[in-house]
């Protein structure tokens, strides 16, 4: 009987024997990524399921990413099967309006100029020894866009899925840190004073709902691969604009976004186990990440000058750098950035213009590069 009871005893302490220090790290890591979505309001709707996840998974003998785990389970029928990355896509088409772009559409260029640190980045990956596919799914942290990066990264480097999206919902909360510094070293203090005047165009009814449609298919013709993404945003998209399913475009905006962010925050929790998640890779991961975002910011402001220079100094630089996915934080970094040098500086709707072609432009960049690897024979399709 004593025995029986010390053997009891001893069983309850099995968790404990069992810690590792690489546990407890990550455990760390994981109230890190509360306290940040939670005491600092960065991106809490990933980051603390994320965070949450990261703690369960590090927890000795509790096998919730065993073979018949619970988070196993949603990682292998939500994560591995893209059901969870693509229906936040149609939540994300759903809440997104395009107006401001329709509005004015030439500063579409702005949001496709953002993405091109998405190429750079992978070059910068490949140079610093990922192999193909792994640099694949750095490169895509530069879209800026979450959802994006779980999907790519998941599809080919799923290895790497938590440090990506660690790194992707981390530095585009950052953005308003990040951008700054490096508009103001990039632009002159007359062109930051540049006041753009009011160019906003009505849009139709009709432009709006035809414009996902158009998009889809000539988006998906030119880049087959990244259907799956384009035509689920364009599809939340159309069911907002053609104001015929409302319970769909509701459902799409709130319940189906809500589960699916609970059940992929938690699930890319689940993949940072402490013998993956700590390698040296996840440090150039995250060092990596943070010259992706900035990359894009250079670009944009360069081609953003660019603009300036052809319109006879019409277009205010610092709206170049909303041009990523970050929607709607790049944006308003532009303004805040705007009104510092000119109080009578008004640029959201214009840099709101850049942001929208920029959610747009991240997905179509990500495609593009995938259909392009494919036809070179290093990813799959």
């Amino acid at each position: 009987m004593e025995s029986a009871i010390a053997s009891g005893l001893q069983g309850l302490l099995l968790g404990i024997s069992n810690l590792t220090l690489g546990h407890v790290v990550m455990i760390l890591i994981g109230s890190l990524l509360l306290y940040l979505g939670i005491s600092k309001g960065y991106e809490p709707l990933l980051l603390l399921p994320i965070g949450f996840g990261a703690i369960l998974v590090n927890i000795p003998l509790a096998g919730l990413m065993d073979e018949h785990g619970i988070l196993r389970y949603f990682y292998e029928n939500g994560i591995l099967t893209e059901i969870f990355p693509v229906l936040i896509f149609l939540g994300i088409g759903a809440m997104t309006d395009f107006s401001p772009l329709l509005e004015n559409p030439k500063i579409i260029l702005l949001g496709a100029a953002g993405q091109f640190g998405i190429f750079l980045t992978l070059l910068l990956a490949l140079a610093v020894g990922f192999d193909k596919l792994d640099a694949v799914a750095v490169a895509i942290i530069a879209a800026c866009d979450g959802p994006t990066a779980i999907y790519v990264s998941s599809k080919y480097a799923p290895h790497l899925l938590g440090a990506v999206s660690v790194a992707a919902y981390s530095y585009m909360s950052l953005v308003p840190l990040i951008q700054p510094p490096i508009m103001r070293l990039m632009t002159t203090e007359r062109e930051r004073k540049i006041v753009m005047g009011v160019s906003r165009q009505p849009v139709s009814k009709t432009t709006k709902i035809l414009f996902p449609i158009v998009t889809t298919i000539f988006a998906s013709i030119l880049a087959p691969i990244g259907t799956p993404l384009i035509g689920t945003v364009m599809l939340g998209n159309l069911m907002k604009e053609s104001g015929v399913v409302e319970r769909l475009k509701s459902a799409s905006e709130n319940e189906i976004a809500n589960i699916i962010t609970l059940l992929l925050g938690l699930t890319i929790g689940a993949t940072m186990e402490a013998h993956k998640f700590l390698r040296g890779e996840t440090l150039l991961v995250l060092g990596l990440g943070l010259v992706a975002i900035s990359l894009d910011t250079v670009v944009g402001v360069l081609f953003g000058k660019l603009m300036c220079l052809l319109t006879g100094g019409k277009v205010n630089p610092l709206i170049g750098a909303a041009g990523i996915s970050a929607f709607p934080m790049a944006a308003r970094v532009a303004q805040t950035e705007g009104q510092k040098y000119n109080k009578k500086n008004y640029l959201l709707m214009h840099a709101m213009s850049a942001n929208a072609g920029g959610q747009i432009g991240s997905v179509i960049a990500a495609a593009v590069m995938l259909s392009v690897l494919t036809g070179m024979g290093i990813v799959g399709g």
